[in-house]
């Protein structure tokens, strides 16, 4: 039986031209023998404007529902999903060639880490891609420790939460991506590193797009006083996880 990598793309009218190029970067990962991936689309909405860009395709799952934001909608299509793990790639970014077998090589070799991330790059309006400064030394990202960092670094993490690869069960037992207007992303991050320890791969795994429409460069995405609720629930989460002292599979 082969097994299976999901990949969960939140989508919205305005990003959804960019599906073709974030399929063929799907495409061209390569992955061990007796793996597969499959790729959930769920659109955030119901409208007639994403499914002419969804790629035909026998592994790619489309599907629609009642608008709740970028978080509802990837949570939305854990139901679809039967893989032992879980990758984001946002519907206007692309997979670095790789990506997905390094990940996975980190998680199949350590059973105590509970997801991966990994080096990204900006992809920018002309083409060219640049990277920034900070990134963590490779290898394991122990628990705690990127809630340390982003407490100490204006709510900025270390490790990009748009290239997650992460243990199915997991993020179903933490109840998916953060139920917030944005920052899901970032809630679920420190929610995986308060109860499991991570790794980083300081290989390219993502460029990720910016462009005039994209929702974190929305003036409503750094509006203080929202900011700061959504950071307050975030670091919440994260600390009463820790808290609690549960650990995934035994991890440090």
């Amino acid at each position: 039986m082969r097994r299976c990598i999901i990949i969960v793309t939140a989508v919205h009218p305005p990003s959804a031209h960019f599906l073709p190029e974030a399929h063929r970067s799907l495409c061209c990962q390569e992955l061990p023998d007796g793996w597969e991936w499959h790729w959930v689309i769920q659109e955030d909405g119901r409208s007639d404007q994403v499914a002419p860009h969804v790629p035909d395709d026998e592994r790619v799952t489309f599907r629609q529902g009642r608008p709740g934001g970028p978080g509802v909608a990837r949570t939305m299509a854990l139901a679809h999903t039967e893989g032992e793990y879980l990758k984001v790639l946002d519907a206007d970014d692309q997979l670095a060639p790789g990506a997905l077998a390094r990940d996975l090589a980190a998680l199949e070799g350590d059973h105590s880490l509970g997801w991966a991330t990994s080096r990204a790059l900006d992809l920018l309006p002309d083409g060219s891609t640049t990277g920034f400064p900070g990134d963590p030394e490779p290898g394991p990202i122990e628990r705690g420790a990127v809630l340390d960092f982003w407490k100490a670094n204006d709510f900025r993490a270390q490790v990009h939460p748009a290239t997650l690869f992460m243990c199915r069960d997991l993020v179903l037992a933490l109840g998916g991506w953060t139920a917030l207007p944005a920052s899901e992303d970032t809630g679920l991050l420190l929610a995986l590193n308060a109860t499991s320890r991570g790794w980083f791969s300081s290989e390219v795994g993502l460029h990720y797009r910016k462009w005039h429409g994209q929702a974190t460069g929305q003036p409503s995405h750094t509006d203080t006083a929202e900011r700061e609720a959504r950071m307050a629930v975030v670091e919440a989460r994260a600390r009463q996880l820790a808290h609690f002292r549960w650990r995934y599979r035994g991890g440090g």
